[in-house]
């Protein structure tokens, strides 16, 4: 056994090794900062998005159903039968209102540009302009739906949809730059050249990224039968559905299945040619998103991580060349084979945890600018990831450097000292 006092000059004489070449300490250890920089910054990032996504599905509510004609979330390709599929109509939003397990319908159609999440039009205020706004036409019972926040004013009601009333609602940032300070309310906002009266404003909403603008804070919505007005070839309607409560989401799915089927007269022996989906699937597209983010971070680190110990090994083994007469003095005045092991293998385990402890210290500095010049990323470190850093950091010293270990406690004492 090694006593206290043994080990703390082990130590000691591994530190001073370390101490006495900086420079080269510090370039054998880059690979490794870079690796634990990269695990603390793309964690972070992940987690804070995590929250965020957390928080947005819990907005949403943990009782609402959507209904499509399409599959959502579909990437690639459609095939031929999802092309060709009929569109949900305003005759079943209100056949789904009349379920037991349903407490509220609506049915909206959305006019914006898919692939970039943004609108395609513009909204005009004497002369202020909005761009990329997304257009949106709804029933009253939308906001019974979302319980959407209102800032001001009121929803349009079923008398309006009824009048095709040209009245709109506008989103926070659409407001904001139409507006200003200014009350929006009673004021016309001109869209595709007709003029439509404000009736109210929406508060912010929480978005995936933080304390960026979101696209869906730039919108205007419509009473449905006035959008058609507008927009009378758009037939995709969206249903979105408010269960009595979390646990009758699975009856209310049920139920909603049953009877899209039978109004769209779909064979027993045949899938739906619907999709009814809730807000955890949210959470299950994002989930498998940074599932393929780790593996990234992952191969990126772990390639830092394997070139900093193989430089680690590299330097171990020049200063075992280097060291050979010292080793052979310590073995002479009664240096065991193990004292030499565990020095060379402390010397190589220290030299990559100050790389952890550094690598900590930049991805921290990395959490720290990055919301500072994006505040739409948001980025929140943890404690596991941080030891996780370390951990890998240490164990890499500790894998590379057994075998200059190895080889500089078995060299022989006297060829040693004949070294030169």
């Amino acid at each position: 056994m090694i006593g206290k006092s043994e080990f703390s000059e082990i130590v000691r004489m591994a530190t001073n090794t370390i101490r006495s070449n900086k420079l080269r300490s510090s370039l054998t250890v880059l690979g490794i900062v870079i690796g634990v920089a990269v695990v603390i910054g793309v964690s972070s990032i992940g987690r804070g998005l995590d929250d965020n996504v957390r928080d947005l599905v819990a907005s949403i509510g943990s009782n609402i159903v959507f209904v499509f004609h399409l599959e959502p979330f579909t990437f690639g390709r459609m095939s031929e039968e999802m092309r060709t599929r009929k569109e949900l109509t305003f005759e079943d939003e209100e056949a789904i209102k009349e379920l037991p397990h349903v407490k509220a319908v609506s049915a909206g159609i959305r006019l914006f540009r898919p692939e970039l999440g943004v609108g395609s039009y513009a909204v005009k205020y004497q002369d202020r302009k909005v761009k990329n706004t997304i257009l949106e036409g709804d029933t009253a019972s939308v906001k019974d739906v979302f319980d959407l926040p209102m800032a001001s004013g009121r929803w349009f009601t079923e008398v309006d949809n009824q009048h095709r009333s040209s009245v709109v609602l506008l989103g926070y940032e659409t407001a904001q730059e139409l507006f200003g300070n200014q009350d929006p309310l009673g004021r016309e906002v001109n869209i595709e050249g007709r003029l439509f009266e404000v009736i109210g404003t929406l508060q912010k909403i929480k978005s995936v990224f933080g304390g960026g603008k979101d696209p869906n804070d730039n919108r205007v919505f419509f009473p449905l039968t006035t959008f058609r007005t507008l927009h009378p070839e758009l037939k995709q309607h969206w249903i979105s559905v408010k269960a009595t409560s979390h646990d009758d989401v699975p009856k209310a799915i049920d139920e909603i299945r049953e009877l899209l089927r039978r109004r769209r007269k779909v064979p027993f022996d045949k899938p739906d040619n619907f999709a009814v989906f809730t807000s955890d699937s949210i959470s299950d597209v994002w989930n498998q998103l940074t599932g393929a983010l780790f593996v990234g971070m992952f191969a990126i680190s772990s390639v830092a991580l394997i070139v900093g110990g193989v430089g680690v090994m590299n330097i171990m083994l020049v200063s075992v060349t280097e060291r050979t007469r010292e080793i052979g003095v310590r073995k002479a005045v009664g240096a065991r084979k193990r004292d030499i092991l565990l020095q060379f293998t402390l010397e190589a385990i220290m030299l990559t945890a100050v790389g952890g402890v550094i690598g900590i210290l930049a991805g921290a500095i990395v959490v720290w600018v990055i919301p500072a010049v994006w505040p739409s990323l948001p980025a929140r470190m943890s404690m596991f990831w941080v030891c996780f850093g370390f951990g890998s950091a240490a164990g890499v010293g500790l894998v590379f450097g057994i075998y200059p270990a190895w080889k500089a406690a078995n060299l022989d004492p006297i060829e040693s000292l004949r070294y030169e």
